[in-house]
């Protein structure tokens, strides 16, 4: 019995009809710095020196895809870091429009980077980058941030749901403000998780003025996304790595270990929210030059 059955079929019904409004849980973002926060209790590949130590050979370019109610500025601080250390980085803008279509598009795009990439995907970001990195023999190593790792036919909305607890879960007007989309189908829309349930559910480790311009600047994401079936995974093919924020309220901790262990991903687990590159950006840096180092 897979994990997924195990909830039982009425129960998993019920869970995707709540997800399907309830979008998956990307929310990073934008234009925001924080300081490094001390004291990151982390266990796996991370060491602590990774961030300002130097080693030879060419660099891979660090590929970055944000979530949803997100956008590339959510990686600022990482991509600072990166910089620093020589790394060539960039930070993908993603549609957020639908789940095939975003992994069409980033596929497209990392087909166009010449030499060896370090693939970073953080939570919807996660999905994206399972389904772009597919056959893509530049991609070396895949870095999940308190992200998605589907395998294939499974939907965001099952995985969100199991175990149930997730933050966005329940009555979809209580959790997000659904705005038309000119020319979708029926039934889909614009989900923008409500301004008042930033700093509880998304950015609890955060300052409430910090969640606050998160809250502002975010990026809604097509309903679309979440009953859409990933297709293989490119982590059956690929080494893996994975960062768990262990205070993490959208994708609950006991869901990403579920996925990275089933993917044979090396696990770092960080005291941070959802957030974990705003919060914690010193030691996703660190597990990012961590997967290059040993897939060199």
């Amino acid at each position: 019995m897979t994990y997924l059955r195990a909830i039982g079929q009425p129960r998993l019904r019920w869970i995707v009809t709540v997800a399907l409004l309830a979008s998956l849980a990307g929310l990073v973002l934008s234009q925001v710095g924080a300081a490094d926060a001390a004291g990151s209790t982390t266990t796996g590949a991370a060491t602590a020196g990774a961030e300002t130590s130097s080693h030879g050979g060419s660099k891979p370019t660090v590929v970055l895809v944000h979530g949803a109610w997100a956008d590339s500025g959510s990686w600022d601080q990482v991509v600072a870091r990166l910089q620093r250390q020589g790394y060539p980085v960039i930070a993908f803008p993603t549609p957020l429009r639908s789940l095939p279509d975003d992994s069409a598009y980033l596929a497209a795009f990392l087909s166009s980077v010449p030499g060896p990439i370090v693939l970073v995907g953080h939570s919807y970001g996660g999905a994206v980058i399972t389904n772009a990195a597919t056959g893509n023999e530049n991609v070396k190593a895949l870095v999940y941030v308190d992200a998605f790792l589907p395998d294939e036919g499974e939907t965001l909305g099952e995985l969100l749901g199991t175990p149930p607890g997730s933050c966005v879960l329940g009555p979809p007007t209580e959790i997000f403000d659904l705005r038309p989309i000119p020319g979708a189908p029926t039934g889909v829309v614009d989900a923008y998780i409500k301004q008042s349930l930033f700093p509880s559910c998304f950015a609890n480790d955060l300052p409430a003025k910090q969640a606050a311009v998160l809250a502002a600047t975010q990026r809604p994401i097509s309903t679309l996304t979440l009953g859409q079936p990933s297709g293989p995974p490119a982590w059956a093919d690929l080494p893996s790595w994975a960062l768990v924020g262990t205070v993490d309220r959208v994708i609950l901790p006991a869901t990403q270990l579920f996925m990275a262990e089933r993917a044979g991903a090396r696990i770092v687990k960080v005291k941070a929210s959802h957030l974990s590159m705003i919060s914690q950006p010193r030691a996703v840096t660190g597990l990012i030059v961590a997967a290059d180092r040993a897939t060199r």
